[in-house]
């Protein structure tokens, strides 16, 4: 099972990947996110710019039916599920070294492509040890909150969301 994808991103013209697990699937052992890409797009996260530049040619069309979606290419924290700003620049993720090479727009856009069957030894356990330090602030949100609050910590939720940790559950 395998299949190249073309990334369609400009930031990446040409860039090919091969899919080698089926989508969704073959997780590893200690990565367990909350919500699906699509879960996460249709929910509100990033402002609603993250994956602009022809996404759905990229990844399935069907995770983008009920996305939103920035028609100006900027961030409105009106479109993030708890309408609040809760991300950092990416000059900042970019400063501190946490982008990959070949996923410029950062965790978000490993995830995605993870979750359609990419693995990249080395870096996917990175990722993952990074997915799963994000954890804390679900306890954070957990012990200073009333279940289903949602005015509890907003940003620190949105953040989570934007981890694939669904915060609407805390």
């Amino acid at each position: 099972m395998q299949k190249k994808v073309i990334s369609h991103d400009a930031w990446q013209k040409g860039y090919t990947y091969t899919l080698t697990a089926p989508t969704g699937r073959r997780f590893h052992t200690d990565f367990k996110p909350d919500l699906t890409p699509k879960e996460m797009i249709t929910l509100g996260i990033m402002g609603g710019a993250y994956f602009l530049s022809d996404a759905d040619k990229e990844f399935p069309k069907s995770w983008f039916a009920h996305a939103k979606v920035s028609l100006d290419g900027k961030q409105h924290k009106e479109l993030n599920f708890f309408k609040v700003r809760a991300s950092q620049p990416l000059s900042v993720w970019q400063k501190r070294g946490w982008i990959y090479k070949d996923d410029p727009r950062g965790w978000i856009q490993w995830y995605f492509r993870y979750y359609l069957g990419r693995r990249i030894p080395g870096e996917d356990e990175r990722q993952i040890g990074r997915w799963r330090a994000f954890r804390r602030h679900a306890a954070q949100v957990a012990h200073a909150c009333r279940k289903g609050d949602y005015s509890c910590r907003p940003r620190q939720r949105q953040a989570l969301l934007h981890w694939a940790y669904d915060s609407r559950k805390i």
